[in-house]
């Protein structure tokens, strides 16, 4: 008994390490859980949605970027493509306002058809890609990114072309508009929390481990008797699962969707988002959500409006420079050192307890 739960200690190293064992859940944990929970009855409407509810919705698409970058080695800058195309697909098969394609399906029905739609194209993304590897891979999913928002820009009979679509709103749902400020900021940190959880699953799961074992010895698997293509092509699909899930959250976000929404630029931000929090920890790319959107929304008042790439270029380059894994690397390295100082003061303040034991206070009178 005593080694199995030994096991799971070593197993799990907490949530912010991506590991599973409840037993160490730190404290910092239970108050970020209740901190995120509580944050709409403290903030105002900007706060809550601008803030909180759009970086877990950038959070939620750079996490599927982690899962194949952190789990599988493949970085795919094609995963905002991936939440741009169903956001789409959300306005075609549902309603919009521009009086072009809106098929006026329910929205119980365009949501999961346009999340497996996502999820699909996911996986047809992953089928090339997969023949590729490091820098290749990084290149031919940024080609992918780019051939498909120039051809929803010129296609102006099923996207509209530049115009894109407008008009586009959430459900009513148990006499709740999913569009109000304290309903859509649950709404997304549920789908965030979902799939944070389902990444960390993944990770100790069979499949998971299979695919970490294929990120680090790919042709040592292919012996094993491991289809590596197939293994990384799933693993595409599940990440597209969550990037098209937060597609949808992002168009209901802005109330619209254009080429815009699946721009190089964007794909750029997504990956920023993803390094700067870092890549090998499920929470790292809501850290890096938050800090890009803070930065996003608040940088203007200390700058000009076109600098602000420079402003994320440079963070991009200290955190790269300074801590390859991102903020939540930098903690990790600062967090051993807090340790040993807090150890060090305390075996201090225990030795100078058992020297006043040691030596009473009249005894050290009269010896002195």
């Amino acid at each position: 008994m005593a080694n199995g739960r030994t096991g799971e200690r070593r197993l799990g190293h907490g949530i912010f390490s991506g590991g599973v064992g409840w037993s160490d859940l730190h404290p910092a944990t239970v108050v970020a859980v209740v901190f995120l929970l509580a944050y709409p009855g403290f903030t105002s409407d900007f706060f809550t949605v601008q803030i909180g509810a759009y970086s877990l919705i950038l959070g939620t698409i750079a996490l599927s970027l982690m899962m194949l970058a952190g789990y599988g080695g493949m970085v795919s800058l094609a995963q905002l493509t991936v939440a741009g195309f169903t956001a789409y697909l959300v306005a075609i098969l549902g309603d919009n306002s521009v009086g072009v394609m809106g098929l006026g399906w329910p929205w119980w029905l365009t949501v999961p058809a346009a999340i497996l739609a996502g999820a699909v194209l996911g996986a047809l993304i992953g089928a090339i890609a997969v023949r590729t590897e490091g820098i290749y891979t990084i290149m031919i999913t940024l080609a992918i990114a780019v051939v498909l928002f120039f051809f929803v820009r010129q296609n102006y009979v099923i996207f509209n072309g530049w115009t894109g679509f407008a008009g586009i709103e959430p459900p009513t749902l148990f006499g709740i508009y999913w569009r109000d400020p304290v309903p859509f900021y649950y709404l997304s940190l549920a789908v965030a929390a979902f799939f944070f959880c389902a990444v960390v699953y993944i990770s100790r799961s069979t499949f998971g481990l299979g695919l970490q074992a294929i990120r680090d010895n790919p042709r040592r698997m292919r012996a094993l008797g491991f289809d590596v293509a197939l293994h990384r092509i799933f693993a595409f699909f599940l990440a597209g699962l969550v990037s098209a899930t937060a597609g949808v959250l992002l168009v209901w976000f802005y109330g619209r969707v254009s080429p815009g929404t699946m721009g190089v630029e964007g794909t750029i931000d997504i990956l920023v988002i993803a390094v700067v929090g870092g890549l090998r920890h499920p929470v790292g790319p809501f850290l890096g959500a938050i800090a890009f959107v803070l930065l996003e929304n608040f940088a203007i008042d200390l700058i000009d409006r076109e600098r602000f790439n420079t402003v994320i270029g440079l963070v991009f380059l200290a955190i790269v420079l300074f801590s390859p894994d991102g903020l939540l690397g930098l903690w990790n390295r600062i967090r051993p050192r807090l340790r040993f100082d807090r150890n060090a003061r305390s075996l201090a303040d225990r030795a100078e307890v058992d020297a006043e034991g040691a030596h009473p206070a009249g005894v050290r009178q009269s010896t002195s």
